[in-house]
């Protein structure tokens, strides 16, 4: 199993910022509010002052339901606090529209998944309907492991989770990543992000209904 893919509760960022990040953010902090006003400025702020934000919409999953085929995104780059308050008056509106959000569905999950499982065939390994339709099954071949983990991260964002931050290293095709992750009374959202000194875009992942939410932490 390549535990290289991924790493929960890694050290990352806001380890550089905070003692302990994993209670900055706990209801019983007396300074959380002060500490998640550090947090954003760090992994929000600052990438849209550079040019380098990307807001990832995600949606697709209701009831209960987590298929990777069903799991819709859409992209939006962010060059300003203006840019995100646009895109969160057009989700609104298609909201009250009941046209739905834009989006592709299985990008995320779906495609990595079948090209992971088909090179895993071709080395000789033999993947059964289970191991495809169970996602804790998936880091039995190679890249199913980074797989699993942006699926719980997925799930986590979209129905919920109890624990208000946790940290995660994963290493992607496109290179090593953190996983800043949210669940906070502010809002629930995440921010994957490059590792210190590593080039490429950080990203805001959110549900829709979490976007107005974030932006007055802005």
């Amino acid at each position: 199993m390549p535990f290289t893919e991924a790493k929960e509760h890694a050290p990352g960022r806001l380890h550089e910022i905070f003692a302990d990040p994993y209670s900055a953010f706990d209801n019983m902090t007396t300074e959380r509010l002060l500490h998640l006003r550090v947090a954003i400025a760090e992994l929000v702020e600052r990438p849209i002052r550079q040019g380098s934000l990307v807001l990832r919409v995600i949606h697709g999953w209701e009831n209960g339901g987590c298929s990777p085929e069903a799991l819709c995104h859409r992209d939006y780059r962010i060059d300003s606090l203006g840019s995100l308050c646009s895109i969160e008056a057009r989700l609104h509106e298609a909201l009250e529209c009941q046209t739905g959000c834009e989006g592709a569905a299985g990008e995320l999950l779906a495609r990595p998944l079948a090209d992971a499982i088909r090179r895993a065939e071709q080395n000789g390994m033999t993947i059964d309907k289970e191991t495809r339709q169970t996602p804790s099954r998936w880091p039995s071949f190679t890249n199913g492991l980074w797989l699993y983990t942006l699926f719980k991260v997925y799930h986590r964002l979209i129905y919920g989770e109890d624990d208000p931050y946790r940290s995660i290293h994963l290493r992607l095709p496109e290179g090593e990543r953190e996983i800043h992750e949210f669940h906070l009374e502010e809002g629930e959202f995440a921010v994957i992000k490059p590792i210190e000194g590593a080039q490429g875009d950080s990203m805001l992942m959110l549900h829709p209904s979490q976007l107005p939410s974030v932006l007055m932490l802005l």
